[in-house]
């Protein structure tokens, strides 16, 4: 009995031995390391649109140097400006009212024998005063037709001292102020005897010498004895200048107005 007894406890000891051996030699689980997979998302952007704006290659322009004006382009272009203005001036001139109805160039009554005019209107002869002064600026139209050639002689036979300062000048007028300057005595003598044939044919002459014949014969008066033709001559020759300078100062001040070469490169600022 004994030895059953111990039998039962070897095979115990036995078994338990061998369940230690097994736990100590029972293979581990393997870990499983799972590693995340990282899904990474890709978001494809949207092409940005690039506007490419059309450069249009801007060449700087080629800036040339206008040419001096010379002494001969100038005189040759003041030459031209007075021979336009003078063809201007006596055309406005000698056209119907030209001088009569024109305030600026109007031949007004001789002041020397402005009391003949104040005494005869007293007397109630007006009306043959008026007809004296239309008789007296139709004379001067008459005159300012022919005086068209001799103003142009006279422009060709001018020599300019200083035409570079004539055509520089910011005087509208300076070349007519210059032409009055130097041949007015000239052109006066030569405008005198047309003038007194246009007087006498536009009756004038005689409407003055009545008017004068009456008043002189008015008691306690001093006789009046004034050249109608010198005094005509004189207001013709001064009322064509006014025209030419009306003229010159629109060429120099107006391109439209310059109609020749000469005048544009002489005057085109």
């Amino acid at each position: 009995m004994l030895r059953f007894r111990i039998l039962v406890a070897a095979l115990v000891v036995s078994l338990a031995g061998s369940q230690v051996v097994w736990a100590q030699t029972k293979p581990k689980p393997k870990t499983t390391t799972t590693k995340a997979k990282t899904t990474t998302k890709k978001t494809t952007k949207a092409p940005v649109k690039t506007t490419v704006k059309a450069t249009t290659k801007v060449t700087a322009p080629v800036v040339v140097a206008p040419v001096p004006l010379t002494l001969p382009e100038a005189t040759t272009g003041l030459r031209e400006a007075l021979t336009q203005s003078i063809t201007r001036a006596t055309e406005v001139a000698g056209s119907a009212d030209g001088f009569n109805a024109n305030a600026d160039i109007r031949i007004p009554f001789p002041p020397e024998a402005e009391l003949v005019s104040t005494t005869l209107r007293g007397l109630r002869l007006g009306a043959l005063v008026d007809r004296f002064e239309v008789a007296l600026n139709r004379g001067a139209e008459a005159a300012a037709l022919q005086a068209k050639p001799i103003f142009l002689t006279a422009i060709q036979n001018l020599s300019f001292a200083d035409a570079m300062a004539l055509v520089t000048t910011r005087e509208p007028d300076a070349a007519t102020l210059y032409l009055h300057t130097n041949t007015e005595a000239q052109l006066v003598a030569a405008l005198k005897p047309i003038v007194q044939q246009s007087l006498e044919q536009t009756g004038a002459t005689k409407l003055y010498g009545e008017m004068v014949a009456r008043y002189n014969k008015i008691p306690m008066m001093t006789a009046i004895n004034t050249d109608l033709t010198t005094y005509a001559t004189q207001k013709t020759s001064d009322g064509i200048f006014t025209l030419m300078a009306e003229e010159e100062g629109r060429i120099r001040l107006n391109a439209a107005a310059r109609g020749s070469a000469a005048l544009k490169r002489a005057f085109g600022k």
